[in-house]
């Protein structure tokens, strides 16, 4: 079976601008039993970094944000959820090399035919082994966070990061791609207004190495972190020159590039908000989906017929266009 083009389906998502048609959509492949949710899973809650821009700089947040899932717990989350998921990703809000088991869940994840499994992460404590086992065991895609394009703001927005680490880690992962030409390497980019102008020079800093994918990503408020300059007054007439220049280099090199249009800066929220809520579930060792769901007795479709989900995205049909009752989680962003 061909493997579905979870960014070809974002594009598509894009192009289809009537929310009724997408709802649509979402309530046919519910009511007929297909997959169409995105499953984001964070195994163990905590970081080994404390980068700025991020609510694990704040002492409160490490305190509360805690917790971990054990082998017998995956397996059941399996079972319940991942037959009806179209993606998983690994590394949601924390860091998944806290967790010794990547690869149980990756190997779960390929047994229950998920046609997409991603996995996020600052990339400092994977060894070179731990690659290779989770690009065998299925792993499709492999998503680095980076705050920075030389070793002084690197090291300054990632605190107890290594620049000469996640170089390493890159060039690990080039080799890697030469023996799994499939599995997609994508760097998500956080810019904020001290970071923004380093990306005219990102490509002469990491442009030896191999990656698919080049995610432009603002700053979000993410509560009492580190750094707290969310303004765009100051570089909002940079943006398009900047980023017009990484996008001209990454079609040249045949990388895609997803970055938000400089009008979404102002405004950091996806409208499509029943969309989102309607396909995104996440899993933490504190948050199950939903409050409710028994992770003993229930899977997804025993839940969603107790609940009446089918009815729920049914009405969301006919409802307006409105912003994500879950927050500013989503944007919208072009794919190029």
């Amino acid at each position: 079976m061909m493997k579905p083009n979870v960014y070809f389906l974002l594009k598509l998502n894009r192009k289809i601008k009537n929310i009724h048609v997408k709802n649509l959509g979402i309530f046919l492949l519910h009511i007929f039993k297909k997959r169409y949710i995105g499953i984001f899973l964070d195994p163990a809650l905590g970081c080994n970094l404390r980068c700025r821009m991020c609510y694990y700089s704040d002492e409160e947040k490490r305190k509360t944000s805690k917790g971990i899932f054990n082998q017998d717990d995956i397996v059941n989350i399996a079972n319940a959820f991942f037959y009806r998921a179209l993606k998983l990703q690994i590394g949601c809000g924390a860091e998944p090399s806290l967790f010794k088991y990547n690869k149980k869940i990756i190997e779960l994840a390929k047994e229950k035919k998920i046609p997409y499994i991603s996995l996020t992460t600052n990339g400092i404590l994977f060894s070179e082994n731990d690659w290779l086992e989770f690009a065998e065991a299925g792993l499709d895609e492999i998503t680095l966070s980076i705050h920075g394009t030389n070793k002084e703001s690197y090291e300054y927005f990632m605190t107890n990061a290594s620049f000469e680490l996640f170089c390493n880690t890159l060039k690990t992962l080039t080799s890697l791609k030469n023996r799994f030409p499939n599995l997609k390497i994508r760097l998500n980019y956080t810019i904020n207004k001290d970071n923004l102008l380093e990306l005219t020079d990102f490509f002469e800093v990491f442009g030896s190495f191999k990656f698919d994918i080049l995610q432009i990503r603002p700053i979000k408020n993410m509560g009492n972190s580190n750094y707290a300059n969310f303004s765009w007054t100051e570089i909002y007439d940079m943006y398009d020159k900047t980023i017009q220049k990484v996008k001209t280099e990454c079609i040249a090199r045949g990388i895609m590039c997803i970055v938000p249009d400089k009008e979404d800066l102002m405004k950091i929220e996806n409208t499509d908000g029943s969309v989102f809520e309607s396909t995104f579930l996440y899993i933490s060792p504190r948050s199950l989906w939903e409050d409710d769901f028994d992770l003993q007795k229930d899977n997804y479709d025993l839940y969603a017929k107790r609940t009446h989900l089918a009815m729920k995205l049914f009405k969301k049909i006919f409802m307006p266009k409105r912003k994500s009752l879950m927050g500013n989680k989503q944007m919208n962003y072009e794919i190029y």
